[in-house]
């Protein structure tokens, strides 16, 4: 089954020059996606922008509906961002300005503890264990004994492949009646999301394989009507929902297209499906990396993620790595800086992030040049 996947994935992009093992950061587009945006925005030139924006409303509407889905919010309000920072600026700052204290990881992503501090909430930190994974028992005692007004907790790091406890964490929250915020940017496509959160958002490029520029918000109708967005004022809304005030601005809609037939694709390939071959190529990518010199490999194997980063144990400058990597072998990962978890992180890493279209060969390829750059550099 999962050459069939790998198969039909590839055969629905372009070729790809080289070896892409970045999904992490940005996923490859379909030939669907491209060609749905491309036709919007020629659309656009014939008709006007808001005239084809109208005409795209059904398919916008179908890609909210199925990110409402994946995330498992069947009643939630879906409003397109530019991103997943946008849609956390969005949410925190609409947040009830009498509720600012949250609880998060240790291993928060350096630019969400930011917004955290631009909007005057006050951090809790959750406790977790060696690897940076909720403790549970602690987590729900010390929720317990001081709640804070929200639970802002990020699914999967940018920094690390480790899994966090989605569904458990869902059932501590709802039991202390605490809103369960959840950053989906590194989840959403690769685990499963459907756990009862009040609000999850999104990136469009990293797993699911959309244009970059569009995030997703996906807010519980109860949250919603709670939310007081910045703009436009009260006095001026008129019959505008908070979740239309929420979605107000300037948008690339070609983009949004694209999104919603990629998230079409990717339902049409079978979330469950997509899943268990990320999980499959996870703990394939850490045996074909485990004896590599100069390289210690972070998450343990049976991690069900995708994403394996690797620490330098012998002084290797990870950005350099790749680089080489790129200029020399064609071949594409991330460089990990401690700036994505000032918190937690003491040193840069390299990332991987291969989606279901790499083979185990690919990986094989990729463990020899690592190697070839670690001894060249």
């Amino acid at each position: 089954m999962s050459a069939s996947l790998a198969d039909a994935w590839r055969a629905a992009r372009p070729p790809v020059a080289g070896l892409h093992l970045d999904s992490a950061a940005c996923s490859r587009q379909s030939l669907a996606a491209l060609d749905a945006a491309a036709r919007h925005a020629r659309h656009e030139a014939e008709v006007g922008g808001y005239v084809a924006a109208e005409a795209a409303r059904p398919v916008l509407d179908a890609g909210r509906s199925a990110v409402a889905a994946l995330v498992g919010m069947a009643d939630a309000q879906v409003v397109f961002t530019s991103g997943s920072q946008h849609a956390l600026d969005l949410l925190l700052s609409s947040w009830p300005s009498t509720e600012r204290t949250l609880a998060c990881l240790p291993g928060e992503y350096g630019p969400n503890l930011a917004l955290m501090a631009v909007h005057g909430f006050e951090r809790q930190t959750l406790p977790t264990d060696a690897d940076g994974r909720v403790a549970l028992q602690e987590a729900s005692a010390s929720l317990a004994a001081d709640p804070p007004d929200l639970v802002h907790l990020t699914a999967v790091g940018s920094h690390c492949g480790v899994v966090q406890p989605l569904q458990q964490m869902a059932t501590v929250c709802a039991e202390l009646g605490v809103p369960l915020i959840v950053d989906a940017a590194q989840a959403l496509g690769q685990i499963d999301c459907a756990v009862g959160a009040d609000a999850v958002y999104a990136s469009s490029r990293k797993w699911l394989a959309g244009p970059r520029g569009v995030g997703v918000l996906a807010v519980r109708s109860a949250l919603m009507r709670r939310l007081e967005p910045r703009l436009p004022l009260k006095e001026w809304v008129g019959p505008l929902s908070v979740a239309d005030r929420l979605e107000l601005g300037e948008a690339n809609v070609a983009a949004r297209v694209g999104f919603s037939i990629a998230v079409g694709d990717y339902v049409a390939a079978g979330p469950a499906v997509v899943r268990a071959r990320l999980a499959e190529l996870g703990r394939l990518s850490r045996t074909a990396l485990a004896d590599v010199p100069g390289w210690r490999v972070v998450e343990a194997d049976d991690e069900p993620s995708a994403i394996t980063t690797l620490a330098p144990t012998s002084g290797a400058d990870p950005w350099r790595i790749r680089e080489w990597l790129i200029a020399q072998r064609r071949i594409v990962t991330t460089a990990v800086v401690v700036a994505r978890a000032p918190l937690e992180l003491t040193g840069p890493r390299l990332r991987i992030s291969p989606h279901v279209d790499v083979g185990d060969d690919d990986l094989c390829t990729f463990a020899a040049a690592l190697a070839d750059a670690t001894a060249a550099i």
